[in-house]
């Protein structure tokens, strides 16, 4: 058996896929954390309306980029790793279907019953605020959102990441001025941000169709076939997996939200600002995350593990370099960063005092994202899992010992948050290691 490449070359393998994917991603970053700014200005409710509302708007794009699309990723990697380019070709329907169902489960669910399912998280005032914002949201723009991120998954998956990248990156770009524009000159309020995502996520999804079907992955994708379980099951097998991790990283937000609903919105609204900065690491890490799932995947499919570990290994340490240059900041500065997004005085002291305590567990969080992504292009999950069952284990059964019982109020509950962050970034790295990782 040959020797891994050295570090220095899988480093620049990593970068060369990375780049454009991390430029996107801290374009949508910036873009996204526009929207608590726009939010605050409609005031403390609105605010934490949007609050209550990022938990699943989140899990939309965790699951439909990121989770599923891993699996998307993961199975065309090493279908043409394996020299299996029908394979690649026919993934790309199936591929496509589960993208249907997956957007008109949220679209059923969160645009017919918003009051119901936000009032049992933040209360019925930030429920009422939120309502409209998340029936256009997710009504409008599930769909649009699963499609989207599905074809740019078929691009990666093809190791056309720079390709996918141009398509989005346009979209994002052009989401702010929207938002704002529907926002306020419009006098939507919060729903104008809702229809905004609608709107570009649609564009996103006729731009990257088109690119799709002229053959940008590599390969022109069969779309006159007979649908087959063993296609579903290449991509499902590990995309399933990694909706549960998505679902419980998000659960985690909605349980810790309605832990801190009973000290007000000002307190909801404040972890708000706390928790998007926390999700701000998934965006930054999924640059890397991404790569490393097409690269390590081919490497699985070519039967070369060793590379597959360091490959991982090599973007762990970009991951790192990446996050911990904003999680440092945050919680070096975090009287400046919670001022950036609320001018309430309640909102601002309590979500000063998150930040100074969750963001130094923010980079071990990046590392471990880098590494999930990774583990799906081994198809090596279950540990993982783990790492997000003891994160929400820490995050809310911790909460409430440490603030509870106790005594230590809010500030032991963002020390638990914390806790959860870094036990799942230990655990998913723990993991990869030869004797997990092997044929």
């Amino acid at each position: 058996m040959t020797a891994p490449p050295p570090l220095g070359v899988l480093l620049r393998r990593v970068l060369q896929l990375a780049a454009p994917t991390t430029l996107v991603a801290a374009v949508q970053s910036l873009c996204q954390l526009f929207e608590p700014w726009l939010a605050a200005r409609q005031g403390t409710a609105a605010l934490a309306g949007w609050a209550v509302v990022l938990p699943f708007a989140l899990l939309l794009q965790q699951m439909s980029a990121g989770a599923m699309g891993g699996g998307v990723v993961s199975a065309i990697a090493r279908a043409l790793g394996a020299q299996r380019r029908e394979e690649a070709s026919a993934l790309v329907l199936h591929a496509v279907v589960i993208a249907l169902g997956f957007g008109l489960a949220y679209a059923v669910l969160l645009a017919g019953f918003p009051r119901e399912i936000l009032g049992l998280i933040g209360g019925p005032e930030a429920a009422e605020a939120a309502s409209a914002y998340c029936a256009w949201l997710f009504g409008l723009g599930a769909i649009p959102a699963w499609l989207a991120n599905t074809l740019a998954s078929v691009l990666r998956g093809g190791g056309r990441h720079a390709l996918a990248s141009r398509v989005l990156l346009l979209a994002w770009l052009f989401y702010p001025p929207l938002a704002w524009a529907l926002m306020e000159p419009a006098g939507l309020g919060l729903a104008g941000a809702g229809i905004a995502f609608a709107v570009m996520m649609t564009a996103a999804t006729i731009g990257m169709a088109a690119v799709v079907l002229r053959g940008g992955a590599g390969f022109r994708p069969t779309l006159r076939l007979r649908l087959q379980s063993a296609l579903f099951g290449r991509i499902l097998s590990v995309g399933l997996i990694a909706c549960v991790m998505a679902t419980i990283a998000n659960l985690t937000t909605i349980l810790v939200t309605a832990r801190i609903a009973a000290h007000g919105a000002a307190a909801v609204a404040a972890y708000g600002v706390s928790a998007r900065l926390e999700f701000l690491m998934v965006p930054l890490a999924f640059g890397v995350g991404s790569a490393l799932t097409a690269l390590v995947g081919r490497a699985v499919g070519g039967g070369d593990w060793a590379t597959a570990r360091r490959t991982a290994w090599s973007g762990a340490l970009l991951a790192l370099a990446v996050t911990a240059s904003v999680g440092f900041a945050v919680a070096l500065f975090p009287g400046a960063t919670a001022r950036a997004f609320s001018g309430d005085p309640a909102v601002v002291a309590i979500a000063t005092q998150a930040l100074a305590i969750i963001g130094w567990a923010l980079p071990g969080f990046g590392v471990g994202m880098a590494l999930y992504f990774a583990s799906m292009g081994a198809g090596r999950m279950r540990w993982p899992v783990v790492a997000a069952v003891s994160r929400i284990t820490l995050a809310v059964g911790g909460g409430w010992l440490l603030a509870d019982v106790l005594g230590l109020g809010l500030p032991g509950q963002f020390l638990a948050v914390a806790l959860g962050i870094t036990a799942y970034g230990a655990i998913t790295a723990a993991a990869v290691r030869p004797g997990i990782w092997s044929r």
